[in-house]
């Protein structure tokens, strides 16, 4: 897959307000209301994610879920970040 360039990361970031460019990856924080919300959150991702075969990195603090995409194997973002991230972003 084609990493994408920056005009077009900043493009796709255009769209997608909660997520935010770190480097070569993309995050998102959401802030739940407790810990069994955002274990159920991480693993709605999880599920997206596995029907895409793209994975993020899931780190859960308490009420807060934040998530990580890259393609890692593309050394940066391709589409296939921001088409999980959009799906992600669906999810409320």
């Amino acid at each position: 897959m084609a990493l994408l360039t920056d005009d077009e990361v900043r493009q796709r970031l255009a769209g997608l307000p909660d997520w935010a460019r770190q480097g070569d990856n993309i995050t998102n924080v959401r802030t739940l209301s407790g810990f069994s919300v955002a274990m159920l959150y991480a693993a709605a991702v999880g599920f997206l994610a596995e029907a895409a075969n793209h994975h993020p990195d899931i780190l859960i603090q308490w009420n807060k879920v934040t998530l990580t995409l890259s393609t890692h194997s593309a050394g940066g973002l391709t589409e296939a970040d921001f088409e999980l991230a959009a799906k992600i972003s669906a999810l409320g």
